[in-house]
This record gives structure tokens, C-alpha cells and sequence, in this order.
């Protein structure tokens, strides 16, 4: 019995580390809201109204979006009702949505690194909901549909934050800013769809039960990475 408990120890571990590793080696502006540098002058120099050009940039981010796709496969998995998944998800997305549009519309800016580091904390969050640990070590449960609304504002407010960094033309701003959001949602929805099937096949594998407590360690530990390079870049190069 010790030994078995020291061998599922030891594979929990080793795939928290690699995780980990995985993640301090990608470049920095992959692990949040990055934007390709190709984008980023586009986003700067484009003026007037380019609806598909700016909903391509929308699904663009969400698809290669790291801390919007861990946050998404906290969020679902453990749901196995598209209804279920459906509340949830549009949660998030109304979260994302009004503050993406309001924080560029309103200009209210923050530190970029703080609200990703927040973010960083949202994956953290749904793995430590995901194994159960609030309810072992504190004696309560969460809202889970109230968390996912409030970090969707905050997953929002970083986009919103980026865009804010770039100075987009005026000329055309709000269908611009509307074109990008449902590029978001757009990219979202593929995302969402592609986690759900390999979900589905990965959960009528017996390897389900087994490993689902380690893959949510393993998403933790990439959450604690995300912050850690958010915190750091503050600190660094803000302070």
C-alpha cells in the first residue's frame, strides 16, 4: 500500500514539474494576452471600420489564448450537460465581453501585468475548485457560476488593458471593438469545441478517474506560472 501511494505520488509530481517546465520555457508574451508583433501594428495603424480584419484578430487571440483556454477547461471538467456547459460558458463570455468594450470605450487603465496575474489566480482557482480543496480545507464551496462571471470580467479587462496600450485610431473604434468581440466569441466557441471532444473521448477512457485529479494539479501548477511571470514582469519592470 506505501509503495503504491509513493508511485501515484511520484506521477502526480512529475507531471506538476513538467507543467511547469513546459511553461518557463515559452516565450513570456505567449502567457497571456499577447499580441503578435505583426498585430500589434496592424491594430496601430489600421483607421475606419474593418469588421473582418478585426474579428479574425478577435478569434485569433481567444484560440491562442493560454489563460483563456485553461481557465475554459477548469470550467468544464467536470460538466457533462451541454446545458450546464452553456451557463457557464456564457457566463464568462458576458464577463469577458462587458469589460473588454467598457474598459477601451472608458479608457480606464491598470497594469496590465496585475490583471493577468488575477488571471493567472482564475486557473488556479478552478483547479483547486475542480479537486475539492475548498471544501477540505475551508468547510465551504464557492459559487462556482458567480466566480466564473467575475473572472471573465477580469479576462476581459486585460484584453481591454492591451488594446488601450496600442492607441487604436478613434475613427471607427466601436465596430471595430464589437467586430473583435465576437471574434473572441467566435474563437471561443471553436476552443470550447475542440476541448469538449477530446474531453468526451478522453472520459469514456478508464485513464479519466485516474488522472483527473493530476491533470487539475498540473493545470494549478501552470496557473502559479502564469502569475509568477505576470508578478515578476511588475515588479521588474514597473517598480
Amino acid at each position: 500500500m506505501i509503495e503504491f501511494l509513493r508511485h501515484r505520488l511520484s506521477r502526480r509530481l512529475h507531471a506538476t514539474c513538467a507543467a511547469f517546465a513546459a511553461l518557463v520555457l515559452l516565450p513570456a508574451e505567449l502567457l497571456a494576452h499577447g499580441v503578435a508583433a505583426g498585430d500589434k501594428g496592424y491594430i496601430q495603424e489600421i483607421v475606419g471600420v474593418h469588421l473582418i480584419p478585426f474579428a479574425y484578430l478577435g478569434a485569433k487571440h481567444m484560440v491562442t489564448g493560454y489563460d483563456h483556454l485553461l481557465f475554459l477547461l477548469g470550467v468544464i471538467f467536470f460538466l457533462y450537460r451541454l446545458k450546464e456547459i452553456g451557463v457557464y460558458v456564457s457566463l464568462f463570455a458576458i464577463g469577458h465581453s462587458t469589460t473588454l468594450l467598457l474598459g477601451v470605450l472608458t479608457e480606464v487603465s491598470v497594469s496590465s501585468f496585475l490583471v493577468d496575474a488575477i488571471i493567472g489566480l482564475s486557473v488556479v482557482y478552478k483547479s483547486l475548485d475542480n479537486i475539492g480543496a475548498f471544501q477540505r480545507w475551508f468547510g465551504f464551496q464557492p459559487n462556482t457560476k458567480a466566480a466564473t462571471l467575475i473572472f471573465g470580467f477580469f479576462h476581459g479587462f486585460g484584453l481591454a488593458t492591451k488594446i488601450l496600450d496600442f492607441e487604436i485610431s478613434p475613427d471607427g473604434l466601436i465596430p471595430n471593438l464589437i467586430a473583435f468581440n465576437v471574434g473572441v466569441e467566435i474563437g471561443q466557441i471553436l476552443s470550447l469545441s475542440a476541448i469538449l471532444i477530446a474531453m468526451t473521448y478522453w472520459r469514456r477512457t478508464t485513464s479519466f478517474a485516474r488522472h483527473a485529479y493530476t491533470t487539475n494539479v498540473a493545470v494549478m501548477a501552470a496557473g502559479f506560472v502564469l502569475m509568477g511571470y505576470q508578478l515578476a514582469g511588475f515588479f521588474i519592470l514597473e517598480s
